[in-house]
């Protein structure tokens, strides 16, 4: 195996490992006795922000264009969407369900590059999009069965999932020569400047005192793992790798997720149903890579 593989690989099981956690550790920070949602949000990437921007004032290159400048800003907006209707959607839905949900990434993904034309996409590998979606609506169906206020979680986070790979898009086109970790920066903290608008108007912040201890050391997980560390390993691996090698991560955050909540997870639980759409949506995205492989 080559160095650059060995670090291709590493940087994959970083974001894998890091982010199929965040998903229970996004409850825990916002659950009973936790943060309010968008301050939660806004106080984990300010953080980020605040832990990478030393580095970012001595590290280049920096954007050297105006116009990087520009998709740099608009993908963290991007991100501060995504993030706020993933927030928003965990507070409704346990976070096993939720990586599962975004799964269907690479499926959206298939679309737009075919619109677009970034990348080649096969026509047999939309038949996993088929199938995959069968599966998303089984769980939808059943969240409706169980609760309204629960499917309107998943609808933001499938909401939430087309911010994401949009802005992967605009990092994989708009990101290349310029330093992971000022990319990261200047990403993360649009992101940040963005989620405490929203709190602002809002009329926050509502910070909880004294801090709780159990959700503040969430918030501090997803601001340093999750955020600091996850992001600069992503926009370093999008930068080496197609964008339909680096989607299949959602093949291995569901699992990873579903493994926590059976752990932890205590407020909500999913009904037999609901893991057999999980088995579709999942088969989908492996036909799928598997029509991608062939």
């Amino acid at each position: 195996m080559s160095t650059r593989l060995r670090w291709i690989v590493l940087a994959y099981c970083t974001c894998a490992a890091v982010w199929g956690t965040t998903w229970y550790t996004v409850r825990a920070s916002i659950g009973a006795g936790g943060y309010p949602t968008v301050e939660a949000a806004a106080l984990r990437f300010a953080l980020a922000t605040l832990l990478l921007l030393p580095f970012a004032f001595r590290l280049r290159p920096r954007p050297a264009t105006r116009a990087q400048w520009i998709w740099l800003t608009v993908a963290g907006v991007l991100d501060a969407v995504g993030y706020s209707l993933v927030y928003l959607g965990e507070e409704r839905v346990p976070g096993g369900l939720a990586a599962v949900l975004y799964a269907t990434q690479p499926l959206i993904l298939a679309l737009l590059l075919t619109a677009t034309r970034m990348e080649p996409i096969r026509t047999s590998a939309l038949a996993g999009a088929v199938i995959s979606f069968v599966g998303v609506g089984l769980i939808f169906h059943q969240r409706i069965d169980v609760s309204p206020r629960q499917a309107v979680g998943i609808a933001l986070v499938l909401g939430s999932v087309l911010a994401s790979t949009l802005y992967t898009m605009i990092l994989k086109r708009h990101a290349s020569g310029v330093h992971t970790v000022v990319s990261t920066t200047i990403f993360l903290a649009v992101t940040a400047i963005c989620l405490w608008a929203v709190v602002l108007v809002q009329g926050g912040p509502h910070l909880p005192w004294p801090p709780p201890l159990g959700p503040s050391l969430a918030v501090l997980y997803l601001a340093v793992f999750g955020s600091v560390v996850a992001f600069i390993t992503y926009i370093w691996l999008i930068e080496h790798v197609s964008l339909q090698a680096s989607s299949t991560l959602v093949f291995v955050l569901p699992v990873i997720a579903l493994v926590v909540d059976a752990l932890f997870e205590r407020e909500i639980r999913l009904e037999p149903s609901a893991y057999v759409g999980i088995a579709i949506t999942l088969g989908g995205l492996v036909v799928s890579l598997a029509a991608r492989r062939r």
